[in-house]
């Protein structure tokens, strides 16, 4: 894979940032939308590994992404997008920028972490656990290599490669081969040990040891025997951590151990809770201090409990037998079984995200909105019109669309029967999740309503085997909605998906990212209906809720507020528009820095919502600034460089400056002719603005030829009753009238009205 150097004809891999014996982390470059990205790929396997061993891997790759995918918090790490290359899956996420908590503790020598440092991560990921967990989902995994600080200090928890859905007594808390039980010894639970039932508790147990070590340089214990590891978290309590070092918190020190508590029942209830308690905590904490080495073990307190008897083996599972300790946070590395050798169990060095998240619009376009709700694909908002007008006349269309393929139920693995259960018919639990594939490709295609059949039968059968309300279903029902929507069946659409958003309301909670997603869908089918006051009202209601969830700075809030300022477009609100767009360029600006080129297709924005409300002066002054910007960062000649020069030229033309207008559009055209193709759209809006141009110079034959050239290359590319080629049309008929030429231009106004007439409503 690492010979081809771009995979999937989109990611392009740069450097390898993480290496484990079964595959590498890479920083890249998503080269659709100019962002960049971390790709985490399997190595080929190879007939000299163990059959068993391999399919492990294979599936723990392919839950990952459905797991993570689904999980839209700004403590977890965003999944974009997830497929193969040449037989190895590739998983590509969110880059970021930081160190996990395994690399903090070596870079202070294995000291423990200031105090106040503890605190702070220890409240983020326990509200990162307590949103995971709400969402029925166990990472099983965490350990301080899994656990991400950034830059700016935001922690974030990664690898769900062993996480799983958490339906109740009934699931199997293992992915096996053999009698393998994953985990890694040093943060795994009593139960997780013994091979019973895991739930959230678990994780909250795992995540007791992490704060351990993090507060004393040590875990729990820390043994280089896997044996006396898995004993201690079975049957030794823990030293209390303040015997380590004195400073910290004595109520901070009663969560841990009550984190530590060997049975489930005995831990606190939730990761929610957690929170609160720390929060609290955090309170008492002492003023921050310089990293100091860990105060050496103090003796035993007066009373101390005596350790039990030393067990026989037939006490712990046969699977740890030939264990080995794994890798500790504070100590050198072991060696791993090969289940375990997982590339991204320790996400590396610069694996972060001075982006803060997935990007909204990418380098297709201003005028392109970009909504990262699922986590697993951008998909594009209404299409912006370049005319100088800006992105506010088209409803999303295409396989980049939202919903193309993005729905979290697409990375979702249907759950087996319970035990004793025999299946229904042949493999029920995964050919459904191969069809519901197999339609998001007829989607990505562009056959959609190919797709939407698919997706009809596929949703019939799983309400007949799941019900009516389970998230696979509705998964299903939402992707034929949206391919409805794609296919032109707009009032379909629309009605499945209020009937969608309703079932996701009442099952997975208002404010949960698929009920939003549906909602945000309805809102595009709204809008392509004409409705433009409800499609702003449900794309205001989406961008609440996730600031309500993810904060007002979150990517996904940002990206929403960009679909609140386009509905506002659409309403003429463009006050509004302006302030809602300043806020998109600021939140940008502020999370990927002024030049990425998403900051700079929000200022785009900014530049037209100024023009509409004629302040062509402030306009030119932004145009000015963003093409120099633009041939900085990306050349003089890039798509995006000669959108912003067009720009410039309209606010000239607003100006009235015409005869610069059209030597920039001139220029424009030239070069977008070279660069894309006489026919392409940017093109021909360069060549529609030349002539507009001509036209305010009082040169209406030429202006004639111009719009003439342009409705042609409309009609031949389009088709005749396109409403782009109408439009095209309708220019030439009023140019003709200029120059005198009546019965011309009304013959002409009555081709494009009956071909109006002719078009379907919607």
């Amino acid at each position: 894979m690492a010979d081809t150097r771009l995979i999937h004809g989109r990611y392009r891999l740069l450097e390898v940032i993480g290496r484990g014996g079964m595959g590498e982390v890479w920083r890249a470059t998503d080269e659709s939308l100019g962002r960049r990205v971390a790709v985490k790929c399997l190595k080929p396997l190879g007939p000299q590994h163990d059959p068993g061993s391999v399919r492990v891997l294979r599936e723990r790759f392919r839950r990952e992404a459905r797991v993570a995918a689904s999980l839209q918090h700004r403590g977890v790490t965003v999944v974009h997008d997830f497929g193969e290359c040449e037989g190895a899956p590739f998983l590509v996420m969110e880059h970021l920028e930081g160190r996990n908590l395994s690399q903090l503790l070596e870079d202070n020598k294995h000291h423990p972490l200031p105090v106040d440092d503890v605190v702070d991560i220890a409240e983020q990921v326990a509200d990162a656990l307590a949103y995971t967990h709400r969402q029925g989902i166990v990472h099983r995994d965490l350990k301080p290599a899994n656990i991400m600080r950034l830059a700016d200090g935001t922690v974030k928890i990664c690898d769900f490669g062993i996480a799983r859905l958490d339906a109740g007594p009934g699931n199997s808390s293992r992915l096996t081969s053999g009698e393998i039980t994953l985990g890694t010894p040093h943060y795994m639970s009593p139960e997780q040990i013994g091979g019973g039932r895991v739930d959230h508790r678990s994780d909250l147990y795992s995540l007791g040891c992490v704060l351990y070590e993090i507060s004393t340089g040590v875990p729990p214990f820390d043994q280089d025997d896997a044996w006396g590891i898995l004993v201690g978290h079975r049957d030794t309590p823990p030293e209390p951590p303040r015997t380590h070092r004195a400073e910290l918190p004595a109520p901070f020190e009663r969560i841990v151990l009550d984190l530590l508590a060997k049975t489930p029942e005995a831990r606190p209830a939730d990761a929610g809770d957690v929170r609160r308690r720390i929060t609290g905590a955090r309170r008492a904490a002492p003023p921050a201090a310089a990293p100091h080495p860990a105060v050496p073990p103090q003796p035993a307190p007066p009373h101390p409990v005596a350790p039990p008897p030393a067990l026989p083996a037939p006490r712990l599972p046969a699977w740890t037998r030939t264990m080995t300790a794994g890798r500790t946070a504070a100590g050198a590395p072991r060696p791993r079984p090969p289940w375990d050798e997982d590339p991204a169990t320790a996400l590396t060095g610069t694996w972060t995200t001075g982006a803060g998240g997935p990007p909204g619009p990418g380098p297709t376009g201003a005028g392109t909105s970009t909504d990262t709700g699922a986590g697993g694909g951008d998909g594009s908002g209404p299409a912006a019109a370049d005319t100088g007008g800006g992105p506010w006349s088209g409803p999303p269309a295409g396989p980049g669309a939202p919903g193309a393929g993005a729905d979290c139920g697409t990375h979702r693995l249907a759950l087996p029967p319970p035990p004793g259960r025999p299946p229904r018919g042949p493999e029920p639990w995964t050919a459904p999740a191969d069809r519901h594939g197999a339609a998001l490709h007829l989607a990505r295609l562009g056959r959609w309503a190919e797709a939407g059949e698919a997706h009809r039968a596929l949703a019939a059968e799983r309400e007949r085997t799941l019900g009516a309300d389970h998230p696979d279903t509705l998964a299903s029902r939402h992707e034929r909605g949206v391919a409805l929507s794609r296919a032109g069946r707009v009032a379909a659409a629309l009605r499945e998906l209020d009937r969608v958003a309703a079932a996701r309301e009442r099952v997975l909670g208002p404010d949960h990212p698929d009920t939003l997603r549906t909602r945000q869908e309805s809102a595009y089918a709204l809008t392509r209906l004409g409705r433009h006051a409800e499609a702003h009202e449900a794309h205001a209601a989406v961008r609440a809720a996730r600031a309500r969830v993810l904060g007002a700075g979150h990517p996904d809030t940002v990206a929403a507020l960009q679909e609140v300022a386009h509905a506002l477009g659409r309403l003429g609100r463009w006050e509004e528009v302006l302030g809602a767009c300043r806020e998109v360029a600021a939140a940008r600006a502020r999370a990927r820095g002024a030049d990425h080129p998403d900051t700079l297709a929000a200022r785009y924005e900014v530049g037209i919502a100024l023009g509409r409300l004629d302040r062509g002066h402030e306009a030119l002054e932004l145009y000015r600034d963003l093409t120099a910007a633009r041939s900085r960062v990306q050349g003089p000649e890039h798509p995006e460089t000669l959108r912003a020069r067009h720009g410039l030229g309209v606010n000239l033309g607003r100006l009235g400056r015409w005869g610069e207008a059209l030597r920039e559009a001139r220029d424009v055209a030239a070069v977008r002719a070279r660069v894309l193709g006489p026919d392409h759209p940017d093109t021909l809006v360069s060549g529609r603005e030349v002539a507009v141009c001509l036209g305010w110079l009082g040169r209406w034959a030429e202006a004639l030829d111009g719009y003439r050239h342009v409705a042609d290359a409309r009609e031949r590319v389009l088709g005749p009753d396109h409403p782009d080629t109408l439009a095209s049309r309708n220019d030439e008929a009023q140019c003709l009238e200029q120059l005198g030429r009546h019965t011309e231009a009304v013959e002409l106004h009555r081709r494009v009205a009956a071909a109006h007439r002719r078009r379907p409503p919607g």
